[in-house]
């Protein structure tokens, strides 16, 4: 079987771009390099990976395109433009058929609504016309403003990444699996199997108290609207590649997994 990781993440620390990696994460003050990864994605089975974001500036944008030119592992990169911008579709012109869709640090921004300003659905909705997605980064306290913008924005292809990150065994995430299952219709809209383990007690996470958010995101969005994403290196603050895999294979079928692993993120990302 196939497999893709729809979402890794490369970078060259700098203590100060990077500042949201603190002292508690220690093990991700370095550089993570496709060099890095390789030899972990053919020891678990990997084809390839979509490269994400992790700054917000054009200079990400060729720092990615530029790996992904010199390694054959990236088969797309999710990048960063600025949607508020009167100037965004023109930017879009630029086609690179390597880069497959942008994200925005939305669970990063003080107005919980940013994502429904009249300039941000223009950009978002102006994607689609190019060809490319885009990726949903938020906290369970912005669902509702999410579910919203989903629906105003119902010719875009949209993806929740990190099944929008409830707090697990540390905060009720019932509220969160109200609000997600509000994607349930919207057949636009995606989700990321990925960065659950972070979300966790990252030194005694349990198989089982991930379960149930794992079920109420198979209910949500079918194994058809799901991708897997390893959230690597991000993950390594909570466990190893393999866990990673292997705990996302276990809540699949073998048939489920064809598609989680590899079939929805080639036809998702167009790789």
């Amino acid at each position: 079987m196939r497999r893709l990781d729809a979402h890794v993440h490369f970078w060259q620390f700098d203590p100060q771009r990077d500042a949201w990696i603190n002292d508690d994460m220690r093990v991700l003050q370095r550089d993570f390099l496709p060099a890095d990864l390789a030899p972990i994605l053919t020891e678990n089975g990997f084809d390839g990976c979509i490269a994400v974001q992790a700054d917000q500036s054009e200079t990400e944008n060729r720092f990615l395109l530029t790996l992904a030119q010199q390694n054959p592992i990236i088969k797309g990169v999710v990048g960063w433009i600025d949607l508020l911008s009167p100037a965004v579709e023109e930017k879009l012109q630029e086609k690179q058929p390597i880069l497959k869709g942008f994200r925005h640090i939305l669970q990063g921004e003080r107005n919980r609504q940013f994502m429904l300003q009249p300039a941000f659905l223009n950009g978002v909705k102006t994607l689609g016309k190019y060809g490319y997605s885009y990726d949903i980064l938020i906290y369970p306290d912005q669902l509702l403003y999410a579910s919203h913008f989903a629906a105003l924005c119902d010719n875009q292809k949209l993806i929740i990444d990190h099944i929008a990150k409830p707090a697990i065994g540390r905060n009720d995430t019932k509220q969160w699996a109200k609000d997600i299952r509000a994607f349930k219709s919207m057949t636009h809209v995606y989700c990321k199997l990925s960065g659950i383990i972070t979300e966790c007690d990252w030194k005694n996470w349990q198989r089982d108290e991930i379960a149930s958010r794992v079920d109420t995101v198979l209910e949500t969005f079918g194994i058809d609207r799901l991708l897997f994403g390893s959230d690597w290196p991000v993950c390594l603050l909570a466990g190893d590649y393999r866990q990673v895999v292997e705990l996302a294979a276990s809540f699949c079928s073998e048939a489920e997994q064809e598609k989680l692993f590899y079939k929805n993120i080639q036809a998702f990302y167009n790789c």
